[in-house]
Formats: C-alpha cells, structure tokens, sequence
C-alpha cells in the first residue's frame, strides 16, 4: 500500500516551518532539503529552498515553497491527540504563537495550518452512551476556544 504523504504549500517558509513543528512536537527531523536550480515560476531564486522532506512522530510530510498564489484554509486541518491538559496547553501554547485562536479546539498557527488540539476525554465524554451528557459536554465544548478538560468533566458531572 503507498504510504501518504501531506504537502504543505508555503510563500518561502517551509523550511522554517518544518523546524518549528519539529521543535513543538518535539519527535521529528529534517529528511531532505531540495533546492531551485533554476529560478522558480513563483519567483523564487536559485539556491533557494525548494521542498523540505520532514517527519513529525513518525508522519512524513513535503513543505513546498510554491508561492503565494496558495494559501491554507480551515478546510483542511491536522489534529493533535491529546492524553492530558498538559499537553492540550503545551500544543495550544506553542501553536498559536505568532497564530491565532479558533472555537472549540482549533487554532491557525503563525503559518496559515490550521490544528485541532483534542483531548482524549473530549472525544470518551462525547460519545457517552448518556446522550444527555454527551450533549452537555458537547455544548460546553462549543463554548470554549482552547479545551479545558476540567470543564468539561464538571459539565458532564451535573
């Protein structure tokens, strides 16, 4: 089976980009770096930073400085799963540097991604077979920017 790899489309930032997600996820290296041997239909001269071959825990992903012709939007976006509020913060902290918030659990981070910090309990509270509880949860949920996993255990106790 082939194995797929994301291609992230970026104005001159991919290898910059690579490296800050390598250092937030804090599992990851640079596999490759190609660069322009001619210069670029976007305008990108040679010697310059062409695609960057990276890997997050394992996910290899392709950072192509294309142009600014294309940008990310919020139809796609990566979701981080997280054990624990302390990693729900640390990916929330880290991501939005430079980024900017989004409701329940999704951010844009100072590259154009967009993420989906999801903790593991959001996910076990949503699906409870008490579909009263479920809803409760899912409506703090829908309240909130960053999850707070506290929150939404006080909601589903009521």
């Amino acid at each position: 089976m082939p194995t797929i790899t994301p291609c992230l489309w970026f104005d001159g930032q991919a290898e910059e980009a690579a490296n800050f997600y390598i250092e937030v996820f804090g599992s990851g290296r640079i596999l490759k770096i190609e660069r322009y041997l001619q210069d670029s239909p976007s305008g990108k001269p040679i010697g310059s930073v062409m695609t960057v071959e990276f890997e997050l825990d394992g996910q290899r992903f392709t950072g192509l400085n294309g142009g600014s012709m294309f940008t990310f939007s919020e139809a796609v976006s990566f979701q981080i799963p997280c054990v624990d509020q302390t990693e729900v913060d640390h990916y929330w902290s880290r991501l939005t540097e430079g980024g900017k918030e989004g409701p329940c659990g999704w951010l844009t981070d100072k590259f154009g991604l967009s993420w989906q910090v999801v903790p593991n309990r959001l996910i076990e509270l949503i699906g409870d077979p008490d579909r009263d509880k479920a809803r409760r949860v899912t409506e703090a949920m829908m309240r909130m920017n960053k999850i707070d996993v506290a929150e939404l255990e006080r909601t589903a106790a009521e």
